[in-house]
C-alpha cells in the first residue's frame, strides 16, 4: 500500500492508464487486435525503434539529443548490403557496420563536446549527411541477396512460440540499459550531468567524456538496428527507416524523460513504446492513413513534452495544500484569559 500511495501519481501510472485505453480502442477498431499473432507482428514492427530508444534515453537524460539515429540505421543497412554484394562474410559485414555506427556517433559526440555545438543542430546536420552518404554509396538501388539464415533471423520467431528473435535482442539490451542507467555509478553520473552540467564537472565527473561515450553507444545501437531492419525486410536501401527519428524521440519523451535532461526512467520508456506500437497497429488495422497516424504521433510528441511538467506542477500543488492543511490542523490554540 505504501508503494501504491507513493507511485499512484507518477507518470508511469498515467502511462498504464493510457495503455489500457489504447487496448480498449484497438479491440473496438478490429477483432484481430488482441490476437497473439497480431501482437507478434506488432512487436516485430517496432523493434528497431525500441532498440534505438534505449540509447536515446541515456542521451536525453544527459541533456542532449541525437536526431541522426535513423540516418545511421539507413547508412548501416546500405553498407551491409554493399559488403554482402562484394562477397564479404555476413559476420564480417555486421562487425564493420557496428564500427561504422560507432564512428558516426563519435563524430556527433566530438562536434558537441570538442566544438561546443548544440547537439540538436549537430545531429540535425548529420541526419542529412549520413542519409546523403547512403544515397552516394548505393543510389536508388537495393541489395536483397542476403544469406537465408540472416533473413530468417530477421522475421523468424523462437521455435514453438510467436516471439520474434528480435524481441529477444531487445530484452537483453533493455536489461543491460536498465542496469547501466538505474543501478550503476555511470548511470548516476548521467543523471548528475543532465541535472546540472557545471555542478557535475566541479564534482569530478568528466562531462565531455561521458557525453562522447553516450553518442558512440547511440551510433553503435543505431547500426545494430540497421542490421536487424535489413534482416527483417531482406533488403538494403538508402531510404530505409526514413522518419524513424520522430517516433524514437516521441517514445522517449512520452515515457517521461525530461527533454532538458536529469529525469526519466526506462520503465516509462518501455511503457511508452508499447503504447505507441499498439496505437500504430490499431490505426493500421482500421485502415487509417499514414498521414493521420503521423499526426497522432505529433500530438503525442507535444503531449509528452507538456504532460510531465503539468503533472509535476499538479502534484506539487496537491503536496503544498496537504502540508498547509496539516500545519493548520496542528496550529497551537491561544490560551484564554
Amino acid at each position: 500500500m505504501n508503494w501504491l500511495r507513493k507511485n499512484v501519481g507518477s507518470w508511469e501510472a498515467l502511462l498504464l492508464v493510457l495503455l489500457v485505453l489504447v487496448m480498449i480502442l484497438g479491440s473496438s477498431l478490429s477483432p484481430y487486435f488482441l490476437s497473439f499473432s497480431n501482437f507478434s507482428l506488432m512487436a516485430s514492427d517496432v523493434m528497431e525503434k525500441a532498440i534505438m530508444a534505449l540509447a536515446m534515453t541515456l542521451i536525453i537524460v544527459a541533456g542532449e539529443i541525437d536526431l541522426s539515429v535513423a540516418s545511421i540505421l539507413g547508412l548501416a543497412s546500405v553498407v551491409l548490403g554493399v559488403c554482402v554484394r562484394a562477397g564479404l562474410p555476413i559476420g564480417l559485414g555486421m562487425l564493420l557496420v557496428l564500427v561504422l555506427g560507432a564512428c558516426a556517433g563519435l563524430l556527433n559526440g566530438a562536434a558537441v563536446t570538442r566544438l561546443g555545438l548544440p547537439s540538436l543542430v549537430v545531429t540535425l546536420g548529420t541526419l542529412g549527411l549520413y542519409r546523403g552518404l547512403a544515397y552516394v554509396v548505393l543510389g536508388d538501388q537495393a541489395v536483397s541477396d542476403f544469406p537465408v539464415a540472416f533473413t530468417n533471423f530477421g522475421f523468424g520467431v523462437v521455435p514453438g512460440t510467436l516471439i520474434p528473435w528480435t524481441v529477444l535482442v531487445f530484452i537483453v539490451l533493455a536489461l543491460v540499459f536498465v542496469v547501466i542507467l538505474h543501478w550503476s555509478s555511470f548511470g548516476r553520473r548521467i543523471y548528475a550531468v543532465g541535472n546540472n552540467k557545471e555542478a557535475a564537472r566541479f564534482s569530478g565527473i568528466r562531462v565531455d567524456r561521458l557525453k562522447l561515450t553516450l553518442f558512440v553507444i547511440s551510433g553503435a545501437i543505431a547500426a545494430l538496428a540497421g542490421i536487424l531492419f535489413t534482416a527483417r525486410f531482406a533488403s538494403a536501401r538508402a531510404d530505409n527507416a526514413v522518419g524513424f527519428e520522430l517516433d524514437v524521440v516521441t517514445i522517449v519523451l512520452l515515457g517521461g524523460v525530461n527533454i532538458f535532461g536529469g529525469r526519466g526512467s526506462l520503465v516509462g520508456v518501455i511503457l511508452s513504446l508499447i503504447i505507441i506500437a499498439m496505437l500504430h497497429n490499431a490505426l493500421g488495422l482500421a485502415n487509417i492513413s499514414g498521414d493521420i497516424q503521423n499526426t497522432v504521433i505529433g500530438v503525442l510528441l507535444i503531449f509528452s513534452v507538456l504532460g510531465p511538467n503539468l503533472a509535476q506542477r499538479i502534484q506539487a500543488t496537491i503536496t503544498r495544500r496537504r502540508l498547509k492543511g496539516a500545519t493548520g490542523a496542528r496550529a497551537p490554540v491561544a490560551p484564554s484569559h
